[in-house]
């Protein structure tokens, strides 16, 4: 067991790493798109102006980036699996001029920092991703104070997020693809009702409390739509590999045909709802 979890984890550093560059350059799209979600997380997370906080699988950095500007006389430490993700972050933090912002590359189920370090601890779409769901859980109260607030968001069900599924389930209608293993990591691993309670609960954590937060992501054509997840979203470009070059042509323009449905205003809006978790030390 303990060798399958080392190959996802190896699994996720790569991919991460190797989708860094697309991460990179549609960074400014992304940090408008997630940022309601950090948002709902950074409420709940009862910060002071001398808070230590801690983002796991912070990626390029949010909901860290924000949080460190709200603690002047505190710090925030963000993590990843992926040194190039974590370089991105680094790099937006020096164009914020935040000087208490830390990056440290570590895997969430095995966090580097002593028992009760940080005040807060954040995850924005990371538990999905990660190995063992209720390790890391237990990892984020371990390294919590005492009456700390631990937040995550994960995505919500598959009809509540268009943003994906508009590409995803037109590869799926064209190409084979094999359901994944029960449990194992995906978008919407951590959608069903109760399952990230359950998590929180089993870390000890106390005064569990969810929110649905919704959004849209927002772009200015469905070509522009079609890039982007190309350029960032590993299945779609997984999916993509196994098509034939009619295929993936019949793939694109059906894709745009879709997406073209959900134009408004000028702009093509798709649907992105997630659940936002918060438990108490």
């Amino acid at each position: 067991m303990s060798m399958e979890l080392d190959q996802i984890r190896d699994q996720q550093r790569d991919t991460w790493d190797r989708f860094s560059a697309g991460w990179k350059k549609w960074d400014s799209l992304v940090l408008g798109w997630l940022a309601p979600f950090g948002a709902a997380m950074i409420r709940q997370a009862n910060l002071h102006d001398d808070s230590h906080v801690l983002d796991v699988a912070a990626g390029t950095g949010e909901p860290g980036l924000t949080a460190a500007a709200l603690v002047p006389r505190g710090r925030v430490t963000v993590t990843d699996l992926s040194q190039a993700m974590l370089a991105v972050a680094a790099e937006n933090a020096a164009l914020r001029g935040l000087r208490n912002f830390d990056t440290k590359p570590c895997d969430a189920g095995a966090l580097p920092f002593g028992d009760a370090s940080f005040d807060a601890v954040l995850c924005r779409f990371g538990f999905m991703f990660f190995p063992d769901i209720e390790s890391a859980a237990r990892e984020f109260a371990r390294v919590a104070k005492p009456n700390a607030r631990i937040c995550a968001a994960v995505w919500s069900a598959p009809d509540k997020n268009a943003w994906a599924t508009t590409i995803m389930g037109t590869i799926a209608r064209h190409v084979e693809m094999p359901p994944p293993p029960p449990g194992s990591p995906g978008l919407f691993r951590c959608a069903p009702e109760g399952l990230m309670r359950s998590a929180f609960a089993a870390a000890g954590l106390r005064d569990i409390a969810e929110e649905e937060v919704s959004t849209a992501m927002v772009h200015e054509t469905p070509e522009q739509y079609w890039q982007f997840m190309n350029d960032i979203a590993a299945p779609v470009v997984a999916g993509l590999a196994k098509a034939d070059v009619e295929t993936a042509e019949r793939i694109r323009s059906d894709v745009l045909d879709l997406a073209s449905r959900s134009i408004r205003d000028g702009k093509l809006r798709l649907m992105s709802t997630a659940r936002v978790i918060v438990g108490t030390r």
